[in-house]
C-alpha cells in the first residue's frame, strides 16, 4: 500500500491542457472501436507518459467495462479522474467525446449522398474488415501481460469465456461479474516486491 502511495506521489501529473490534447488526439483519431482506442491510450498514458500505472489502468479498464453506456467514455473519465481528479475527469470526457461527436454529425449529413456510391460501399467493406483485425489485435494487447503472467489461467479463462458467451449466450456483464468472482476465489502467488 505504501508503494502505491509513493508511486502516485512520484509520477508526473499532466496539465489539464496536456490531458485534453492527448485524449482529444487519441480518443478521436483511433479506429477500431473503444477497445482499440483504449489500447492506444494505454500506450500514451501508462507506457509513454507514466500518468497512471498498470494496476490503475487495469482497474479503470475493468470499471469501464462494467458501466452501462459507452465504455470508451467511461474509461477516459476514469483515467482523467486517476490523473487529476474531478477536473481531469471532466476534461478527459469532453476531449474524448466532443470532437468525434461533431465529426459524426457532419458525416451523417453527407451519408445520405454517399451511401449509394459503389466506391463508398467498397471503402466501407474494407474498413469493416480492418476493424475486425484491429479488434483481434487489441484483444491481444490487453490479454498478453496476463497470459504471460499465468498461462495456465488463460487456458481455463479463455475457453470458459467463449463457452459462456457463444454456447450459453450469457451477457457480457454476467461474464465479467463471474470472472470477478472467480478472480477473488482463484488462488494467486504471493505479491512480488519490486527490486530496487
Amino acid at each position: 500500500m505504501a508503494d502505491q502511495a509513493h508511486d502516485a506521489a512520484s509520477r508526473s501529473s499532466p496539465t489539464l491542457a496536456t490531458l485534453a490534447v492527448v485524449f482529444a488526439r487519441y480518443a478521436n483519431t483511433t479506429f477500431g472501436g473503444g477497445s482499440a482506442t483504449i489500447a492506444v491510450l494505454k500506450e500514451q498514458v501508462v507506457v509513454k507518459r507514466g500518468w497512471i500505472n498498470e494496476t490503475e489502468f487495469d482497474l479503470n479498464y475493468a470499471l469501464s467495462r462494467l458501466t452501462p453506456g459507452t465504455n470508451l467514455l467511461a474509461f477516459c473519465t476514469a483515467a482523467g479522474w486517476t490523473t487529476r481528479r474531478w477536473l481531469g475527469a471532466i476534461v478527459a470526457l469532453i476531449a474524448s467525446s466532443l470532437p468525434c461527436s461533431v465529426m459524426t454529425l457532419v458525416m451523417s449529413v453527407f451519408y445520405e449522398q454517399l451511401h449509394r456510391s459503389a466506391v463508398f460501399q467498397a471503402a466501407l467493406r474494407g474498413a469493416l474488415a480492418a476493424a475486425v483485425a484491429i479488434m483481434i489485435s487489441t484483444a491481444w494487447v490487453f490479454a498478453e501481460p496476463h497470459v504471460k503472467a499465468a498461462p495456465w489461467k488463460a487456458l481455463v479463462v479463455v475457453p470458459s469465456t467463449i463457452a459462456l458467451a457463444l454456447g450459453v449466450h450469457l451477457s457480457p456483464v454476467k461474464i465479467l461479474l463471474l470472472a470477478g468472482a472467480a478472480g477473488v476465489a482463484w488462488p494467486t502467488g504471493a505479491p512480488q516486491k519490486e527490486q530496487r
